[in-house]
């Protein structure tokens, strides 16, 4: 029909001079979306009163398999590869614009922290986000497009109250600058990033340069912080995986607390893959909690104390179930546990990490020592929901 060539005409991606048949039904949605949004001056069309946002791509992801990087990346070992021509076979449909706007996933961290009076409550809470911000690189092992020198983005989350724009400030290098901020004036999310890229190989590591700030205007806080290294590993053969390390710190510019992320490398036989361990001091140095878990799952906060009592158990490899029994029992002494049956073959450490969860089930004292604080696959605990 006249309608279904117009909007073939005016949607991105779909060749004014070719049929529309054969065009897939997402494809065609996004169609009609695209030209409902005209009709309205370029907003997000209502169903039932309620913004409508896609939930998947137009189209599906091609496989990589037949197409060989080694014959690119072979001569540009050591270089950077923001320099280097690459096949679009390799990118994924986004631009690295679209890309950064996946920081604010778990929006609902920094709610959380506007709305906590103590301050190394609110630091848990910011560094959990910080954590989570990377958590969507999981399983990514498409590179985003390059944008263009002035190209922005902008999007606006009515639904989690948010509006965010980012835009493309320098071309060689390529920096990337956005700034978020609440609808309701809560908090401004902003910063910069220069995704220095090398090969080295069997790898792709990727050094994200640039400051991130978070400002909690409610508490009258600054936090800033980096991103860690990724490295997108097995590049010429085998099943591409990504791990992030390094050492991450978040610091409260207005109370002087510091909280110390360290992203383990994955290690000779992947023990410490996705782990994550740190701590949080105050201005006198002196650590208030431990933070733990996995950038892809979960990550907890617990007591110093406790923490190193089981770490020097783990360590002394003992399977001495009343040693484990003493520790379980001093935790639920301390209001971590509610209830004492402890014994398990289980590692202590697991053991911990599945009563903490299942503490979050029933409501918490304010002198609790340990907390959930981020959590992204429950099933991936090996807990039932």
């Amino acid at each position: 029909s006249v309608f279904v060539n117009e909007m073939c005409l005016c949607v991105p991606g779909l060749d004014s001079d070719e049929s529309c048949e054969g065009t897939s039904e997402a494809s065609f949605k996004d169609a009609v979306v695209y030209a409902g949004a005209q009709k309205n001056n370029g907003a997000v069309p209502l169903e039932n009163g309620i913004k409508k946002h896609r939930s998947s791509l137009p189209g599906p992801m091609f496989s990589r398999n037949d197409f060989s990087i080694w014959s690119i990346l072979k001569k540009c070992i050591g270089l950077e590869l923001s320099k280097i021509t690459m096949p679009i076979v390799f990118n994924e449909p986004l631009s690295f614009l679209q890309r950064i706007s996946e920081y604010m996933e778990h929006t609902y961290l920094i709610q959380k922290a506007c709305s906590q009076s103590d301050s190394i409550q609110r630091m848990q809470t910011v560094a959990a986000f910080a954590v989570s911000a990377v958590a969507s690189q999981w399983d990514r092992t498409g590179k985003p497009f390059n944008p263009l020198l002035g190209e922005t983005y902008e999007l606006t989350r009515e639904d989690q109250g948010f509006r965010l724009i980012s835009e493309q400030v320098s071309h060689h290098p390529p920096i990337s600058a956005f700034h978020t901020e609440s609808l309701t004036g809560d908090f401004v999310f902003h910063g910069s990033i220069y995704p220095k890229l090398k090969f080295w190989g069997k790898s792709v590591e990727a050094e994200p340069k640039g400051t991130i700030t978070l400002e909690l205007h409610k508490h009258k806080e600054a936090y800033t912080w980096t991103n860690p290294f990724c490295c997108v590993h097995n590049i010429i053969l085998g099943k591409l995986w990504i791990e992030q390390y390094g050492t991450v710190e978040i610091v409260n510019h207005s109370t002087g607390e510091k909280c110390v992320l360290n992203f383990k490398p994955c290690g000779m036989f992947g023990k410490e893959l996705h782990r994550v361990e740190g701590y949080i001091q105050d201005k006198s140095k002196k650590k208030c909690c431990v933070i733990y878990g996995k950038w892809t799952e979960c990550m907890w906060s617990i007591d110093p104390q406790l923490y190193e009592a089981h770490r020097k158990l783990e360590k002394k490899g003992t399977t001495d179930t009343r040693k484990q029994k003493q520790l379980c029992v001093g935790v639920e002494r301390a209001g971590v546990l509610k209830y004492s049956s402890c014994l398990s073959p289980l590692p202590l450490f697991r053991l911990l990490s599945v009563h903490l969860f299942i503490l979050t089930r029933v409501p918490l004292h304010d002198n609790t020592p340990s907390v959930l604080l981020y959590l992204t696959d429950v099933t991936s605990l090996g807990v039932g929901a």
